[in-house]
């Protein structure tokens, strides 16, 4: 998979550097506009997770009053 993405980006440099500027703008804006879609769909694909945001809320408030364990004393089993 990271192979093919290499690939894909280093034919994506390619075009990208033959194009006129106001071409390269254009598909600068376009690039952004994916990148946020992208961005937009896994955010709503986490707010569809049935009560994260009320245990995000939750976690929220208890970190903000010191309810918290550091990550030093975290210790992984196995």
């Amino acid at each position: 998979m990271e192979l093919e993405q290499d690939t894909l980006l280093q034919a994506a440099e390619q075009r990208l550097r033959h194009l006129s500027l106001d071409r390269l703008r254009v598909a600068l804006d376009f690039l952004t506009y994916l990148e946020q879609k992208e961005e937009d769909e896994a955010t709503e694909e986490l707010l569809n997770i049935s009560g994260l945001t009320t245990e995000f809320h939750a976690a929220m408030q208890e970190a903000a009053v010191g309810e918290v364990i550091p990550f030093s004393q975290i210790r992984r089993n196995g």
